[in-house]
């Protein structure tokens, strides 16, 4: 929580006003069981209607102003909360785009979710009570207890003895609370990872009639969020009762000890109201205390959470361009290996190779032999662990990661579009885009043809560009990363969706850019790279052939199996 005081910066004043107004209105209301003692004492007693309106009237008057300072420290605590979870809020989005691949893939989506929304939203309620209640409650008990003594110590030491019992049990409750609602707010994460799955794989989930198997995956992580989060809410909802049963022993103890002195004459029944109504503030502010206590042990646990997430790493990247070599390759891979954090061994090994301007290269290999490790490699997705990734002849590691990017378009194994219209989702490509480099970029997609029968390029794009089939979605997703124009192109398996006279055609369309950039094709088709200057094969993160088609048919067995594979023996002749 420490980590994140600075963001009451701009809000100073407000933090400080609201709990002085607050002290403000508890001071005026420490005032009142004074001018009821008053009241009992002579305008009751001596048959003083006129003082009785007097004291009344004083009352209605410090009534007023404690409303009239209430509603402005409301006023400013909001105002501070709102702005303090504001700049939380923006800096945790920031540094969650920040994240290097490795870290948000150890946290998750789910999780970084949960800390975006719901923590935030609990931090910004305990601080906006917390800066109403936080020092008025106690600052009414120990006034109280101060008051009471005022009148008669004898009968205030009740309070003495009350008053560390109560203190003793809250702080236990926080000391207990904090980590509970910590794995409270854990298993909200794991709720969230299942909703998100489901929302985002329903098509896929309908389509294999998974519904059962979904729904009670959800009701198991549902009823642990629910028994994890009932046992910590009963383990913070025991302040409520013990706070009564003491407060209430000790106005048993007051009410006796206070009729005996009443009897001796030793003080008067006004002042034993008024320590009576001191007794009874003190079990207001005490109920409102455990309360407020039950809020900022969930605020707590969640501003632990942010605070970790404010602390991890963001992406490294230099300031200014490398020393670039005149005639390098535009992406060369040298010996390079790369293992992600939590596995037993190298997901890429000692992969080597170098890609003109120009040139193409296809990626080819099984289920998990690395392609799509590969290629995260070259925009630093990833940083290898071991050789070198060079980028027009300087490691990528030294280059500045927006310039690097800007350099490269990747085109996604997922079509992912964007709600809005054609036009704007090619703009995410290049922001400053014209018309014309958009429909360029559409007609070297093969896309424009049925772009401009939908109505041109402002024609409404849904959420993930489901009013597309998937082959459309394919091609503007293609279309989105030449718009840029880009020195290298990445196509991660983006011909999947395509039949195989669309897949020649917008690879010939490639082919012809004016531009000329390296191309890195990632298939699961043969036919998509034979053309490829050269081929990588990979098998378990191995590379096991690098060569043009002909010279891996005759001597990889990991191509001829996939070509034969899918095309026969005969494949080798019409190839």
């Amino acid at each position: 929580m420490s980590k994140l005081w600075k963001y009451f910066k701009g809000y100073r004043r407000e933090a400080v006003a609201a709990p002085f107004m607050k002290l403000l209105e508890a001071l005026l209301e420490l005032m009142i069981p004074l001018f009821v003692a008053q009241i009992i004492d002579v305008g009751i007693a001596e048959g003083r209607s006129e003082y009785v309106w007097q004291m009344c009237g004083l009352m209605v008057l410090f009534g007023t102003v404690g409303v009239a300072v209430s509603i402005t420290s409301q006023y400013f605590s909001a105002k501070a909360a709102v702005g303090f979870s504001c700049a939380v809020r923006r800096d945790l989005y920031m540094r969650t785009l920040s994240l290097p691949r490795a870290e948000s893939d150890t946290l998750g989506s789910a999780t970084l979710l949960t800390r975006l929304t719901a923590d935030v939203d609990r931090l910004q309620n305990g601080i906006n009570i917390g800066l109403r209640l936080l020092l008025r409650s106690p600052f009414i008990v120990f006034g109280a207890m101060i008051m009471a003594f005022l009148n008669d110590w004898r009968i205030a030491l009740v309070f003495l003895a009350a008053v560390p019992v109560l203190a003793v049990i809250i702080f236990v409750i926080i000391l207990w609370g904090i980590p509970l609602f910590a794995g409270v707010q854990a298993k909200l994460d794991v709720l969230t990872c299942h909703t998100r799955d489901n929302l985002r794989g329903v098509r896929v989930i309908r389509a294999f009639r998974h519904e059962n198997e979904q729904i009670e995956a959800f009701d198991k992580a549902n009823d642990e969020h629910k028994k994890k989060n009932v046992f910590a809410s009963g383990i913070s909802a025991l302040l409520n009762p013990l706070t009564y049963v003491i407060v209430n022993i000790a106005i048993i103890m007051l009410v006796k000890n206070g009729a005996l002195a009443v009897d001796s004459g030793r003080i008067s029944q006004g002042d034993l109201f008024a320590i009576y109504q001191y007794m009874t503030m003190i079990l207001v502010e005490l109920i409102k205390l455990a309360n407020l206590i039950v809020t900022l042990t969930k605020s707590a646990a969640c501003a632990e959470r942010i605070s970790k997430t404010l602390s991890l790493p963001v992406e490294e990247s230099p300031d200014e361009l490398p020393a670039l070599q005149d005639g390098a390759p535009v992406l060369e891979f040298k010996n390079t290996s790369f293992k992600y954090r939590s596995a037993s061994g190298d997901s890429l090994s000692d992969v080597s190779f170098s890609l003109g301007s120009g040139e193409m290269l296809g990626i080819l290999g099984g289920t998990g032999s690395g392609k799509t490790t590969l290629i995260d490699l070259i925009p630093r997705m990833y940083d290898a662990t071991k050789g070198e990734v060079l980028f027009c002849g300087a490691d990528v590691k030294d280059w500045p990661i927006a310039e690097l990017r800007r350099r490269i378009a990747v085109v996604p194994q997922s079509a992912r579009l964007f709600s809005g219209t054609v036009a704007e989702n090619m703009r995410w490509g290049k922001a400053d885009a014209t018309d014309e480099e958009i429909k360029a970029a559409l007609f070297a997609a093969d896309a424009l043809g049925f772009v401009e029968e939908k109505g041109g390029l402002d024609i409404p794009v849904e959420q993930g560009g489901s009013n597309f089939s998937g082959g459309q979605r394919q091609r503007l997703t293609i279309a989105r990363a030449l718009v840029r124009k880009p020195q290298l192109l990445i196509l991660d398996d983006s011909f999947s969706a395509l039949d195989y006279a669309t897949d020649l055609r917008v690879r010939t369309n490639i082919a012809a850019l004016d531009y000329h950039p390296a191309i890195v094709v990632v298939s699961q088709r043969p036919s998509s790279i034979m053309d490829a200057e050269q081929i990588l094969v990979l098998d378990a993160g191995d590379a096991v052939g690098l060569g043009t088609h002909g010279k891996l048919l005759a001597d990889c067995d990991v191509y001829r199996e996939i070509y034969f594979s899918q095309y026969g023996e005969r494949g080798q002749e019409n190839g």
